[in-house]
């Protein structure tokens, strides 16, 4: 099967994609920093450009090929999610976006479309976003299966819930993914990974321990080294809180007395603060940074490394730009081993699923 990444960011889809057994021809990004992340990681050809300005000549070599194509992605999802309540209205021309998607389905014409987003579409105008987009694909002869699935259930080392919608213009359709009997905790994720100061600006490091679990192996390949290392430079004011907090815990454990600077401390969401659990898959790693979530056991924030373990991308896999960038990236992406089970029961259905480690 063939594959076009529309809204492809660093490329979390894509790398599911292909870890599946896709082959992944074209990807469309319009911020220029995922681009470069993309285009270092990805060996399809990227079109940096807004999907507006997308048209038919520029998918080339798939003109005769569409009954081998799955045209999937995510639309932009920041005004769909249920920490924006600002955002989720009818106003907000991001959320609109989903209209491009569908142009480019109309146009292609593709085998298969998976479309991506945050589980907060089904609330956002009372739903009015995701009945349109099902709607207007089954307008184009694809009635969609919708999915919502939890990461954390296929082998990604952290509680993200993801909303699929998967349509076959022939009618074929496929079995859900099944999920794991065993998470993955944070601890056998990132247990090998070096210890960081707060601040850490060295990039590339070698690694601190073996390998704690099979995940952490499979993700580590045969490197010796990894990059990506880089740690927010918090405040001292932040740093001083970071104690307090106990694994599993958040700002509540904080003292009144060192969160001055919080007007109201009751309007904290629950993930601000949040020191992660050993023994536990991750919460959302979405804005980490913004949250402060902490690492289980020292007092600094998450590294990009580590969020990108938490995330299931391989550390071969290297991020590019600022710090701010690379955490931005890390945060938006689809997890890969996410995206792999969506692929895999595609192909499943089509006789065509390769097998492939992550």
């Amino acid at each position: 099967m063939l594959g076009i990444d529309l809204f492809s960011g660093a490329g979390g889809m894509s790398a599911g994609a292909t870890l599946a057994g896709v082959k992944v021809l074209y990807a469309l990004e319009s911020n220029r920093h995922a681009c470069s992340t993309y285009a270092r990681n990805h060996s399809a050809d990227l079109l940096p450009k807004r999907i507006e300005d997308v048209v038919k000549s520029d998918f080339r070599s798939i003109s005769n090929r569409r009954h081998e194509l799955i045209v999937f992605g995510g639309p932009p999802c920041q005004g769909f999610s249920t920490t924006n309540q600002r955002t989720r209205t009818l106003d907000n021309p991001q959320n609109w976006l989903f209209l491009q998607y569908i142009r480019i389905v109309k146009l292609l014409q593709p085998e298969w479309i998976v479309f991506e987003n945050v589980i907060g579409i089904t609330q956002t105008a009372k739903g009015y976003f995701l009945s349109t987009v099902r709607c207007a694909l089954a307008d184009a002869g694809y009635p969609t299966m919708q999915l919502t699935l939890n990461a954390a259930d296929f082998g990604v080392p952290q509680r993200r819930t993801r909303l699929f919608l998967v349509a076959n213009r022939s009618g074929i359709s496929i079995a859900p993914p099944v999920p794991r009997t065993k998470a993955v905790s944070v601890g056998e994720a990132i247990g090998d990974l070096p210890v960081l100061k707060n601040g850490a600006s060295v990039d590339t490091l070698p690694y601190g321990l073996t390998p704690p679990s099979m995940y952490a192996r499979q993700l580590r390949k045969r490197l010796a080294i990894s990059s990506n290392h880089l740690v927010t430079a918090n405040q001292p004011n932040v740093i001083r809180r970071y104690p307090y907090v106990p694994q599993g815990g958040n700002w509540e454990d904080i003292p009144a007395r060192l969160m001055k600077n919080y007007a109201n401390r009751t309007r904290c969401h629950e993930w601000i603060y949040r020191r992660l659990s050993v023994d536990e898959p991750s919460v959302v790693i979405g804005n980490y940074r913004k949250n402060m979530l902490i690492h289980p056991t020292q007092n600094r924030g998450l590294s990009v490394r580590e969020a990108a373990r938490l995330q299931s991308f391989p550390d071969t896999f290297v991020f590019q730009g600022s710090i701010g960038l690379q955490q931005q990236q890390v945060g938006n992406a689809v997890p890969p081993l996410l995206a792999k089970a969506v692929f895999a029961a595609i192909l499943q259905a089509t006789g065509t699923l390769s097998r492939t480690e992550p």
